[in-house]
């Protein structure tokens, strides 16, 4: 523990988590002047690698990156290409391009719609239809007839409607070119090793988690004999008494 922002309390320096918070979870920022984007990972892939590593701890990162194949975005969507990832997995630095997943439909009427169905990370469909609608008002993006949000429920449904003569192909390289239906998520894996920031490949990051947990068993298991030697001192005098 250690005294709050205005000394009048006490919090802890650290919490004893679970499971790997930093990279299931993903992370944004630790304070001034440190920067660090860790995207989300799938919780399974990361205890599966822990466990690989706890049992072959001369393991290499490569080994582990066959475990993990790559980030885990919630909202769904394609990444491209292996490059950014090997890159962000390798050295703790990488660019992970995302595309959304969308498809070319034919409507009832006979004419041709794009129907985007997920998301790249850390975008929404409001602000994408907004971005469209403002790049077909500029006379920047040609082909859309109309654009229509019905994404609710937490489900993603977003309807692009074509004109006629439109070539849907090419609308939908247009759209990924022009809007965030494509971005990079610019990994840069810093965090805080024993108080020191670290630029971390994945055993690294996995490594440290290990040794985080190895504290904390050995910690609430020193709390307990503790207790129960302060408990057996009190025993002890009762049954001289008795």
């Amino acid at each position: 523990f250690q005294d709050n922002y205005d000394g009048k309390d006490r919090e802890p320096t650290v919490l004893p988590a679970r499971f790997p918070n930093m990279l299931v979870n993903g992370a944004g920022g630790i304070a001034v002047g440190m920067a660090t984007n860790i995207p989300p990972h799938n919780l399974g892939e990361v205890i599966d690698a822990c466990v690989h590593v706890l049992a072959n701890p001369e393991a290499s990162n490569d080994d582990v990156m066959g475990i993990v194949k790559g980030p885990d975005f919630p909202t769904g969507g394609v990444i491209l290409g292996r490059s950014g990832i090997n890159d962000a997995y390798r050295t703790g630095r990488g660019s992970i391009k995302m595309r959304a997943t969308a498809t070319i439909e034919e409507t009832k009427r006979g004419g041709m719609q794009i129907v985007v169905t997920e998301l790249p990370y850390q975008t929404s469909c409001s602000a994408i239809a907004g971005r469209i609608q403002e790049l077909v008002d500029a006379g920047d993006l040609d082909g859309i007839a109309d654009v229509n949000d019905g994404s609710s429920g937490g489900k993603t449904h977003l309807v692009i409607q074509l004109k006629r003569d439109a070539n849907a192909n090419v609308v939908l390289n247009n759209l990924f070119k022009q809007t965030q239906l494509q971005t990079s998520f610019g990994v840069n894996m810093v965090a805080l090793v024993d108080g020191v920031p670290r630029q971390l490949n994945l055993k690294d990051a996995l490594e440290g988690y290990i040794r985080h947990q190895i504290e904390v068993l050995t910690r609430r298991t020193q709390f307990r004999l503790d207790k129960a030697q302060r408990r057996l001192h009190l025993l002890e005098g009762r049954i001289k008494a008795l």
